[in-house]
């Protein structure tokens, strides 16, 4: 039997005690012999025996005792018979000894059997220990963690295990050619061809010549020769021709490819890598049972291989991962304290369904700026918060890239104007999700805008519409009628109530009314005040202000609501008056003369004012210049 000092389980070892293990039958070295088992345990002499460095046999005493009685009952030696005990030397070390029990009295053992005993021993033991290493070698491949780890211990294990002096690990690229990834076994070999490539071409060319023993690819140095000017990277030296059929020679090739595990169930997958192998410990030609231990290998290392690189991407993804998960943390810190710190007011608000518009949240400057607390603010969309007069601009801005100005309502009732841009907050999968809107505080920008409008359009003693605005309000109700369809449906935005916002498309036709026929047209009253010049002559300029302004009130208050006064001229006021025929035309015009000439007080004195009217009709197709005109001579 044959024991060992570090038993390793393989599946098919039967362990006997902490240092026993039964690999088979010991052959009988004569006719009639046979082979028994015994345990040895730990501190017993018999350990100490079997941990030594030559042969003994049962005439040799052991602690005081004949091995026999060491042996214990059952495995003595009957009728004299002989045991005799063989050191295991491995390649580095003694790894057990073998004992053999010869059951014949005949006669005791030999040289010539401790000879056979012996050679059976180093035979046993460089099988044992290249199935000891071959195992060790195995379970590395699975130990290690990283790619580079794997492909260094792939490299190592064809050395230390399977009995080979050199080993290199060519690993596939991206590209498909083959880089020198690990070596084991000649440092120079190492620094000179680790990270050195070769083409994928002639790789192939390699992997298709030669013998075909399984996986494996056996090329001669008879038939190798033609390869020692490619691009492959080797480590080859020359040598005297062969002794014997079977001897390795220098520069005899042998490749073990290694396939990634096909999900197709094909037997070869893609090619991962090519272990090269030379110089094997035997001097000979890898025999069966070691080109079935390198062709296992080599599968066990594509495994390896592909856990690694599997391993590897993983991590790379996880740091990915990691990494752009910290970036959107960054991303989200640096936009919430962007949203939260702005100067101007930012909302976010949602984007369709049935919530569509709803204000989901609000930094503190829009709160601020709104008088509303953020609490609130959510329970709004911006439809709610517009200005009235400013529905269709906020419904007319486009959700991505859109800006407008309008009004929105504070809390106190009064409305801000503001500007707002919008962009559209956009998830890869789902699409668009918020609305981010920008709301920039423009009320002091546009009360100045608005101050220089109504400067341009308004006269700046009396505050009446001047004669640019009276033109362009009796412009915007007429038309050139012919290019408008006779008795359009009517609709059109009130003109008169000074907001600069765009009529309707529909449109009404302004035409003069006729006498007792009851119909209705848009009255131009013509106003020019009599001796006004007297006023300033007497009194002064800023008297004939104080005229001018008190008869402008007068008019203003006079007058309907809708219907628009006008400074024309130094001392002309024209009213404009919708909707009356030509009756109703006089009578207001009679009545805002008495209203003219009613006393006017100028310090301790009172003076009155005489005006002529002319009542011209507007209607379209005629320019406003020329109504005020027809009116102004009727005035005279």
């Amino acid at each position: 039997m044959v024991y060992l000092r570090d038993p390793i389980p393989t599946g098919d070892e039967e362990h006997v005690g902490p240092l026993v293990l039964r690999l088979q039958q010991v052959h009988p070295l004569h006719a009639g012999g046979g082979a028994a088992l015994c345990e040895v345990r730990p501190g017993s002499a018999l350990f100490d025996v079997l941990n030594g460095a030559l042969p003994v046999t049962t005439d040799t005493p052991v602690g005081g005792a004949a091995l026999p009685e060491l042996l214990g009952e059952g495995h003595g030696t009957p009728g004299g018979g002989h045991t005799v005990l063989v050191p295991l030397h491995g390649r580095r070390r003694i790894i057990g000894t073998a004992v053999l029990l010869r059951h014949a009295a005949e006669r005791a053992f030999q040289d010539a059997d401790l000879s056979v005993a012996a050679e059976f021993a180093t035979r046993s033991a460089l099988a044992i220990d290249k199935s000891h290493n071959l195992q060790a070698a195995v379970q590395g491949l699975h130990l290690a963690r990283s790619l580079a780890g794997t492909l260094q211990v792939v490299a190592d294990g064809v050395v230390t295990g399977l009995g080979y002096e050199l080993a290199c690990v060519n690993l596939v690229r991206p590209d498909g050619d083959l880089v020198v990834a690990s070596l084991a076994g000649n440092s120079a070999a190492e620094a000179l061809l680790t990270g050195r490539v070769g083409s994928r071409e002639s790789w192939d060319r390699r992997l298709s010549m030669g013998e075909h023993w399984g996986d494996l690819v056996f090329i001669p140095h008879t038939e190798g020769w033609v390869l020692d000017d490619d691009d492959v990277p080797q480590w080859h030296t020359d040598g005297p021709a062969p002794r014997f059929e079977d001897e390795w020679h220098p520069s005899d090739r042998l490749f073990a490819p290694m396939y990634a595990r096909s999900a197709s169930g094909a037997s070869h997958g893609e090619l991962i890598g090519v272990i090269s192998v030379d110089h094997p410990l035997t001097r000979r030609r890898p025999g069966p049972d070691e080109r079935r231990d390198l062709e296992e290998y080599a599968f066990q290392a594509a495994i390896a291989i592909s856990n690694a690189r599997l391993r590897a991407n993983m991590q790379r993804a996880l740091v990915r991962l990691d990494r752009e998960q910290q970036t959107l943390r960054a991303s989200e810190e640096s936009f919430r304290q962007a949203f939260e710190y702005a100067p101007n007011g930012m909302a976010i608000a949602e984007l369709g369904g049935d919530q569509n518009g709803r204000i989901l949240r609000t930094n503190d400057a829009l709160c601020r700026m709104l008088g509303r607390p953020a609490a609130a603010m959510r329970r709004y969309a911006f439809s709610d918060l517009v200005h009235p007069e400013d529905i269709g601009i906020l419904l007319g801005t486009s959700a991505e890239g859109g800006r407008a100005e309008l009004r929105l309502g504070r809390r106190d009732g009064t409305y801000l104007w503001v500007s707002m841009r919008n962009s559209v907050v956009a998830d890869e999968a789902d699409g668009p999700r918020f609305l981010l809107t920008h709301v920039e505080d423009i009320e002091e920008r546009k009360q100045r805008e608005l101050d220089l409008a109504h400067r341009a359009s308004h006269d700046a003693l009396t505050g009446l519409p001047n004669s640019a605005e009276l033109h362009a309000r009796i412009d915007a109700r007429l038309c050139a009628l012919r290019e408008h369809e006779p008795d359009a449906a009517e609709g059109a935005d009130d003109p008169y109530l000074g907001h600069a916002y765009p009529a309707t498309t529909s449109h009404t036709h302004v035409r003069a009314p006729v006498d007792d026929a009851g119909t209705h047209g848009l009255a131009v009253l013509f106003f020019a005040l009599r001796d006004f010049k007297a006023i300033n002559t007497l009194f002064g300029h800023d008297a004939g202000d104080d005229v001018l302004v008190e008869v402008a009130r007068r008019l203003a208050e006079t007058v309907r609501d809708g219907d628009t006064v006008a400074r024309y001229g130094g001392d002309e006021f024209v009213v404009l008056a919708d909707g009356l025929d030509p009756a109703a035309a006089h009578t207001a015009a009679v009545w805002i003369q008495e209203r003219i000439h009613l006393p006017i007080p100028l310090g301790d004195q009172t003076v009155r004012m005489h005006a002529g009217v002319g009542i011209a009709w507007a209607q379209c197709g005629t320019a406003p210049g020329d109504i005020l005109r027809a009116a102004r001579e009727f005035s005279s």
